[in-house]
């Protein structure tokens, strides 16, 4: 069929905002790089945009050269692989049952996942709870138990699960398997889209979780990356205290926090396209089945 001048119209007129929407989305991670690579007098005179002025990695070598930026990237990395395990299974283990229609005590429980969504306890309580009551003030466990389960992510993997052919469940009952050997041999395995979905969502939090630590975390060396980062931000880290010695902190001191935020994020873009395939499938097929 001959396409219509209308439809080819559409087509370019989608395709010039489709790479809008890129450039704009890609324009600041872009110019962070650039940024980073750049002298500290070519991003003052405001001449750095797309491409490295004045090509220079000391920032990287400097910032690179110290255990301690090491020692907040390795906390991160324990915090969010600790957190995403935790959070990935609770959500799973929470959402399978309230998949079933057949449970009766869903409708009772069901609501107060959902009130969770739209009202919480508010800052104090939760402090008070974490660190007070839980004992867990300067630990692992204030940064990964309180935020584990999300009702949000409780509703989009019900929503998954809810989609399953019952059929596989009662010829898994004919074999033989119980509930448990259900889930894990059978649920499980064909979930694969919703859970790279969550454990990109939870994961990405958990990487870019400041707050938390802020509040609960009272030793330095316990901090995650993203803390350092933040402190970088608000010049409570000067460049010297990074390591740079006096006749290099003019050059560093405008390009170190560009350089801090390029390392923080380049884990989870090299880990995004190995997760991308499953993680729009998930996605989708919670939005169609919701």
């Amino acid at each position: 069929m001959r396409r219509t001048s209308a439809f080819s119209f559409f087509d370019i007129v989608n395709g010039v905002i489709m790479i809008l929407v890129i450039f704009f989305t890609l324009y600041p991670f872009v110019y962070l790089v650039a940024q980073s690579f750049s002298s500290e007098a070519a991003i003052y005179a405001g001449k750095v945009t797309v491409w490295p002025i004045e090509f220079t990695t000391k920032t990287y070598e400097v910032i690179l050269s110290k255990p301690d930026f090491f020692r907040y990237y390795w906390n991160t990395i324990v915090y969010s692989v600790l957190g995403t395990l935790i959070a990935v299974t609770a959500t799973a283990v929470m959402s399978y049952p309230l998949s079933k229609e057949r449970l009766r005590l869903n409708k009772f429980f069901i609501p107060f996942v959902l009130f969770t969504m739209y009202f919480g306890g508010g800052l104090i309580p939760n402090y008070i709870l974490v660190a007070k009551t839980l004992g867990m003030r300067d630990t692992i466990w204030a940064i990964v138990i309180p935020g584990a389960i999300s009702a949000f992510n409780v509703i989009l993997m019900k929503t998954f699960f809810a989609g399953l052919p019952n059929e596989l469940e009662e010829s898994a009952r004919v074999d033989g398997l119980d509930v448990f050997g259900i889930f894990m041999r059978i649920t499980l395995p064909l979930s694969k889209p919703i859970l790279a979905t969550i454990t990109l969502f939870v994961i990405v939090g958990m990487w870019n979780n400041w707050f938390g630590p802020s509040l609960y975390l009272q030793t330095k060396e316990k901090w995650p990356v993203a803390l350092y980062l933040k402190q970088i931000i608000d010049n409570a880290v000067s460049p010297t205290e990074i390591g740079a010695a006096s006749d290099q902190t003019s050059q560093i001191a405008a390009t170190v926090k560009s350089t801090a935020m390029v390392l923080t994020s380049l884990p989870i873009i090299c880990a995004y396209p190995f997760v991308q395939r499953y993680f729009v499938q998930g996605m989708l097929i919670g939005a169609v089945k919701g």
